[in-house]
């Protein structure tokens, strides 16, 4: 693959998901246009984790859309996934590239400017940087770092940069003049009422 032709990412949560199937959920995002989900679901079993990822995967398939497994390298080698999104507590980008292989993708989570150069240095394809503005799910990373940190992780970095933390329709059009290559965002989507409606609008505003 090696390349990232997708400016929004959908990041999963089925605790956010007001009660309903996350499966409902992701198809209609799908259907409203988006082309790269994470699967972030950090409390499943493995085994519950490969079950969910492998139905995930053939809804992305029929939808010509990527998919990432949040820090599991096995489970997305199992059912054959874009890639995957590392973190801190992952195993290094080194290690997972020997085992992916080149041509699926890495995503590395950052929070600071040195950690997205390290994560450059180290060969992942794309970088997320936050949390930009405020949002529970990301409070733990942190107050929010706002505009001014996005824009250093910009014209620092040669790789993709997503911005997460907060996204929404509202702010979503300040935080791509940035610069970033995308956005990748949950509640926005996984928690609106009309999640192909939610997708569509965010697409729309993403347009060049």
């Amino acid at each position: 693959m090696g390349v990232t032709d997708f400016n929004l990412y959908l990041v999963t949560d089925r605790n956010q998901t007001g009660g309903r199937d996350l499966d409902w959920v992701l198809e209609q995002a799908l259907d409203g246009g988006v082309r790269a989900v994470q699967l972030r679901e950090k409390d499943l079993s493995g085994r519950d984790l490969f079950l969910l990822a492998e139905r995930c995967q053939k809804l992305c398939q029929a939808y010509q859309a990527a998919l990432f497994i949040n820090d599991r390298v096995d489970v997305a080698l199992a059912v054959d996934a874009a890639g995957v999104q590392l973190g801190k507590p992952s195993i290094p980008v080194e290690t997972a590239r020997t085992l992916l292989g080149t041509q699926r993708l890495i995503g590395v989570s950052t929070h600071t400017l040195q950690e997205a150069q390290e994560a450059e240095q180290s060969g992942a394809d794309f970088i997320l940087f936050g949390p930009v503005y405020f949002t529970a799910s990301k409070a733990a990373y942190g107050s929010p770092q706002g505009l001014s940190a996005l824009k250093a992780i910009v014209d620092n970095i040669s790789l993709p940069v997503y911005a997460i933390g907060g996204i929404t329709l509202e702010n979503i059009q300040s935080t791509k003049n940035i610069g970033v290559r995308g956005v990748a965002l949950i509640s926005a989507i996984v928690s609106a009422a009309h999640p192909k409606e939610a997708a569509e609008k965010m697409l729309q505003q993403l347009r060049p």
